[in-house]
């Protein structure tokens, strides 16, 4: 498996969310610049990484940043 890394130093996930985290109804929150977004971007990424055999892990501490870890199987 091939490990991506998507680290941010934002305003990070409260852990009572990211459970929740790629279901639709969970929506959207502001970001760190007050900035909207609709909540289906992960959604999307993990119905992807899924799809081609992979999976997609979260981490996050609020006030400190999320880390988002895609997983895909290499082509060798």
């Amino acid at each position: 498996m091939i490990k991506i890394a998507i680290r941010d130093n934002g305003i990070g996930i409260p852990k009572e969310e990211l459970a929740g985290i790629f279901e639709p109804e969970s929506g959207s929150r502001p970001g760190t610049n007050d900035e909207r977004g609709t909540g289906l971007g992960l959604i999307v990424c993990k119905e992807l990484a899924e799809k081609n055999n992979g999976r997609i892990e979260i981490e996050s501490e609020e006030g400190k940043g999320t880390t988002v870890y895609c997983f895909v199987p290499s082509a060798a």
